[in-house]
Parts: C-alpha cells; sequence; structure tokens
C-alpha cells in the first residue's frame, strides 16, 4: 500500500468533561437525610426524619403560644406588637410589662414542661409502664415534701426551696430503689414500691399543712397545686440550672434506654450495664423532676401524658425523650395561656387545667387499653 492510497483519519470529538463531584454530594446529602443518616467526617448520626419534623412543629407551635401568652392580661397586647418590643421597638411602657413581668413566667413554664416532659420519659421507659411516671411513682411527691418543709419550717426563699426540694426528691428515689432492689431493679416492682411512697408522702403533706400556720399553709397549698403565679427570672434560673446540669446526662445515656427496654439480659449482651446505666438516668430524671418542682410545684399529670402523647405524633419506637420535653413546654404554655384567657386573669394555677386534662386523659387510656384487651 502505497502513501497515495492512504485514507486520511477523521477527527476524534472531543470529550466532554466529567460532572464536578460537587453537583453529586447535595444530592447524595438528601438522599442520606432521607434515610435518617448524617454523616460529619469520620463520624455518622442517625436519627428519625419525622422525629426531627415533629420536635420542630412543636417548638414553633410552643413559641406562638410563647408570644400569645405575653399578650395576654390586662394591658392586652397584639403579638406584632410583642414581637415589636422583644426587638426595642414596643408600644410606650410594654417593654416593663412584657420583658420584666410576663416573659419570666412564660420562660419557667416552657423550662419546667421541657424538664418534666424528658423526666416521664426517662422514667417510663426505665419502668416500661405507662403509670411510671415521677408524679405517680412518689419521685415528685419527694421533692415536693422537701420544698414543703424549707417553705413551712425554714421560711426559704427560692435558692433553699430548690435544695430542699432535691434532698426531697434524692431521698425518695433512693428509698424507692432500695425498697425495689431484689437483684436488680425491675420495671413492675419500681412502680408499685413508688405508689406505696407516694401514699407515704402525701399523708406526710398533710401533717406538714396541720403544723403550719395558716399564713404558710395558704402560701404552700397555693405553691402545691402548680402554679406560675409571681414566678420572676429566679424561679427560670432555678429550672434552667436543672437542665444544665441533667439534659446532657439523659441525652448521651438515652440511647441506652432502648435497650433496657428489651431487658436486662439483652443489654448486658449488648454491653450496657443494665443497673449502672439506671442508676445515672435516675438520677438524671429525679434532678430534672426536682429543680421543674421547686421552679413551679408539681404539676400533675405532666410527667404522665407529655411521653404517650409525643410516642403517638412521631409514631417512633423507643423512648421520645426530646419529643416529649418539647410536647410537655407545649402542655405548659398553652394550660398558662388556657388559664389566663377563660378566667381573664393569671391567678388561677396552672395545674388546675392539667389535673383535669390528665385525668380526662388517663380515663381515655384505661378504656383504649381495655378495649385492646391488655387490662
Amino acid at each position: 500500500m502505497t502513501p497515495e492510497t492512504l485514507e486520511p483519519l477523521e477527527p476524534l470529538e472531543p470529550l466532554e468533561p466529567p460532572e464536578p463531584l460537587e453537583k453529586e454530594q447535595p444530592q447524595a446529602l438528601k438522599a442520606e437525610l432521607r434515610r435518617g443518616r448524617l454523616r460529619i467526617g469520620r463520624f455518622s448520626v442517625r436519627f428519625d426524619p419525622r422525629t426531627v419534623l415533629v420536635c420542630l412543629a412543636l417548638i414553633v407551635v410552643t413559641a406562638c403560644m410563647v408570644v400569645l401568652s405575653v399578650g395576654t392580661g390586662t394591658y392586652e397586647l397584639s403579638p406584632m406588637e410583642v414581637l415589636r418590643t422583644f426587638a426595642g421597638n414596643g408600644p410606650p411602657g410594654a417593654e416593663f410589662i412584657v420583658l420584666d413581668l410576663r416573659l419570666p413566667r412564660a420562660v419557667v413554664a416552657v423550662l419546667v414542661g421541657f424538664g418534666t416532659g424528658m423526666a416521664g420519659a426517662v422514667f417510663q421507659s426505665l419502668t416500661r409502664n405507662p403509670l411510671g411516671s415521677p408524679d405517680i411513682i412518689g419521685f415528685g411527691n419527694g421533692a415536693s415534701a422537701g420544698a414543703l418543709v424549707a417553705i413551712i419550717f425554714l421560711n426559704a426563699g427560692a435558692a433553699q426551696t430548690a435544695l430542699g426540694a432535691l434532698v426531697g426528691g434524692f431521698a425518695t428515689a433512693i428509698a424507692v430503689y432500695l425498697l425495689a432492689w431484689r437483684r436488680g431493679v425491675h420495671g413492675y416492682r419500681l412502680v408499685l414500691v413508688g405508689i406505696g411512697v407516694s401514699a407515704v408522702l402525701g399523708a406526710a403533706t398533710s401533717f406538714l399543712y396541720i403544723r403550719a400556720d395558716i399564713g404558710k399553709a395558704a402560701q404552700a397549698a397555693s405553691w402545691t397545686i402548680g402554679s406560675l403565679n409571681d414566678r420572676g427570672w429566679t424561679e427560670a434560673r432555678t429550672a434552667a440550672l436543672g437542665l444544665i446540669f441533667c439534659v446532657p446526662v439523659v441525652m448521651v445515656f438515652g440511647r441506652r434506654l432502648t435497650m433496657l427496654e428489651m431487658g436486662d439480659d439483652t443489654a448486658g449482651a449488648l454491653g450496657v450495664p443494665p443497673e449502672r446505666s439506671r442508676l445515672i438516668l435516675l438520677c438524671a430524671g429525679t434532678g430534672l423532676t426536682a429543680m421543674a418542682v421547686a421552679a413551679a410545684g408539681p404539676i400533675p399529670f405532666l410527667a404522665m401524658a407529655s411521653p404517650q402523647l409525643a410516642r403517638r405524633v412521631t409514631r417512633a419506637a423507643g423512648p421520645n425523650v426530646l419529643p416529649a420535653a418539647w410536647m410537655g413546654a407545649l402542655l405548659v404554655t398553652a394550660a398558662d395561656l388556657l388559664t389566663q384567657r377563660v378566667t381573664g386573669s393569671a391567678l388561677m394555677p396552672v395545674g388546675v387545667v392539667t389535673g383535669v386534662a390528665g385525668g380526662l386523659f388517663l380515663a381515655w387510656l384505661l378504656l383504649r387499653e381495655r378495649r385492646a384487651h391488655h387490662i
């Protein structure tokens, strides 16, 4: 073949440049988030997308309730006026009313509801029983009795009342734990012993009322029903202190609750020490309960209803610690707003509303369990 007979080669088409990896990364990140996984370097976090959305929705609704509650009263303010007051551009005289008088009450409601709801989720998961909430098994009554001793006999202020509630709550926790111990602590024994201890503490509280003078007895009576009246930044700091110390403990050890719900043998086989984990979570839940009681008094049925409602909204298995906490914050702020709207003032204790609503919820829960042939 001669050079004259060679045919020229066709030019090659230019290759298309590969798509940059930056375009694929957002799509991969979205897919991971939809599956409930998030990777940050060598670390990964698993979560339930529906639970995250429920928590965000509860936060938004709670914030709306706070704005409405702050604007309710003799000096009525619209939500926009409240927001402008937060920004420093409110109507004349509104800054003192909003920031100094009404906002502390709303903040106490959120903090107390958050801590009580989280404590209820921890105790119900540990006992594996919807009735295993701190207000039923005696931990709330123990904190209330300790605070009453400080109020009636020691003429205590906010700090001494908080200390009395802590001492009473932890003393009750130790007593219940030791009485329920039998080669370990099981849920049903903890509930039964706690109910008995709660009855004893109720009798002790009645004795304290008898021994107190009329002024102290009236002050203690308005406090023990669960009230947000005359709550200020001192009570808000008390509730916040309990959250600062106890919430991180619950969040770190919260994943062990799911394993503990499967039984001590299964949890031990998975590398979780049952008794040590249970004791740490018990102390954290007791601390949350005691500080909430010290700030606003014992609010009935809040710790029992919040985890149950949160679980029905998230439809997720496990303790649902954060949804229960935000559900508790929403319930307290909504109950406080209802007391102000219905009575036209803030004098009715918020525990009256939660007591009535919680009693109805308990009746519905028992009826539902009966229809399902669980009881």
